[in-house]
């Protein structure tokens, strides 16, 4: 069964709404960053890096966002969340499911820091640029979606990174970003792994 090492307030929170998509069943194992047990050895040979969210399935052991993203979208696919690796969406796919990773995070790096960088030597660009760009593909896809019409584990990734440049105002609201964060966090899926996150808050004390 898959286990999903966590922490609320965390990047899991992107994997426990990916989960809720698949719609598997799958166990939760609490990781109390505040205690430190992060750096406990049993977890440290799960993912080194000492991080939350991580992931197991059965041999498979799997760390960063991104990748487990991957990862759970291409291992189970009867939710239809990741496109053939045939498809032509599979391109433009896998560009925004690294995106948020790749750049989004660096943009809000570069915005907490008040960090000067020559765009051109920069692998994200620019912050401007990173966030004209979401706008670009999110008006540009035909559809309410990154790929169109089709829900993916993109927009999971995507979505989940502007909603916390939103609601800690990092990002400017565009139009556009507002109605895109809106639309992935309608999702009942969503909505379950909020459920999720507020009950184990509330179960801390915080």
């Amino acid at each position: 069964m898959v286990t999903l090492y966590w922490a609320p307030q965390t990047r899991s929170l992107s994997i426990l709404w990916l989960l809720e998509e698949l719609g598997i069943p799958y166990r939760r194992e609490l990781i109390d960053i505040r205690a430190g047990r992060q750096s406990d050895p049993e977890f440290r040979a799960i993912n080194p890096m000492m991080k939350v969210p991580a992931l197991t399935d059965g041999p498979v052991k799997v760390a960063e966002t991104g990748a487990i993203v991957a990862y759970l979208a291409d291992r189970y696919t009867a939710a239809g969340l990741a496109p053939a690796v045939d498809d032509p969406a599979r391109g433009d796919y896998l560009r925004w499911l690294f995106f948020a990773g790749s750049s989004i995070e660096a943009a809000y790096v570069q915005i907490f820091t008040k960090l000067e960088m020559n765009p051109t030597s920069a692998g994200w660009g620019s912050a401007e640029r990173v966030f004209d760009v979401i706008e670009a593909g999110i008006a540009g896809s035909g559809g309410p979606w990154l790929l169109g019409e089709t829900f993916s584990a993109a927009d999971i990734s995507v979505g989940s990174g502007l909603r916390f440049g939103l609601l800690f105002k990092i990002v400017e609201p565009r139009p556009a970003f507002t109605a895109y964060v809106e639309r992935c966090t309608a999702r009942p899926a969503f909505a379950r792994a909020q459920a999720i996150e507020a009950e184990a808050l509330a179960a801390r004390g915080g």
